[in-house]
Parts: C-alpha cells; structure tokens; sequence
C-alpha cells in the first residue's frame, strides 16, 4: 500500500539537506532583486519569492527577445530548480495580470506592462 505521508516526509528531508548544503546568499547579493521588490511596492502588492522569480524570469526572457507564457516561464523556474507547480505559476500570471504588472498578449506571452517597464527605467515614479 502507497504510503503519502512516508513519501511527503522523505521529500522534505531530501530538500531540507539540499537547502543545507547550499550557500545562504544575502540581500546584498542579490542586487537583481531589489528593483522588483520595489517595482511591486509600486503596485501596492507584497514581495513573495514566486513572484520576484516570475518577474525575473519575464525581464531575463525580454532581454533576450524571448516571449514566454505560462509553461515557458514554469519551465525557466525547472530550469533553475526552483520547485513551483504549474498552478502556483499561473496563479501569481493571472494575479500580477490583474494588478497591472504585467500584460497577456494575443499570443497568449506575457510581457511587462508599459507603466512597470518606465518604472524600471526610472525608479521613484509612481505606477500610475
């Protein structure tokens, strides 16, 4: 018989001894992620760790003239082993969607929404 709680247990322990073993970072080496924190400040929305990796992914994939969706950026947040379902993706899409953040095009891409874009550019301005 399939045990899922066994299971649920010895995925936390292996995660727990992979998060162990990696080098803590702190803020001030992270500089990336401050202009994101702010830009979400901006909107009046709170910094969580699957949004700031969905904005990064989105401004990563825009510097380099790539249009991603949904399963473009889930897969950017496998591809740096950041464990987020395609769900958890897709609901922080829809939310930051909602907010203004960022922009669904036809295409079914996101892309940074034109205030969030002025905003990078020029840190300080209101969103609006």
């Amino acid at each position: 018989m399939f045990n899922r709680q066994a299971t649920t247990t010895r995925t936390m322990l292996r995660q727990s001894a992979i998060a162990a073993q990696t080098p803590v970072r702190s803020d001030a080496e992270r500089p990336g992620n401050e202009p994101i924190r702010q830009l979400l400040k901006s909107f009046g929305l709170r910094t969580s760790l699957v949004r700031l990796k969905v904005l990064d992914a989105l401004l990563t994939a825009t510097g380099e003239g790539q249009a991603l969706g949904v399963r473009g950026v889930h897969s950017q947040m496998l591809k740096l082993d950041i464990p987020l379902s395609f769900l958890s993706v897709r609901e922080v899409l829809k939310r930051l969607c909602d907010e203004g953040v960022i922009l669904l095009n036809a295409d079914k891409s996101y892309s940074l929404h034109p205030r969030a874009w002025q905003w990078l550019n020029e840190p300080g301005k209101p969103a609006e």
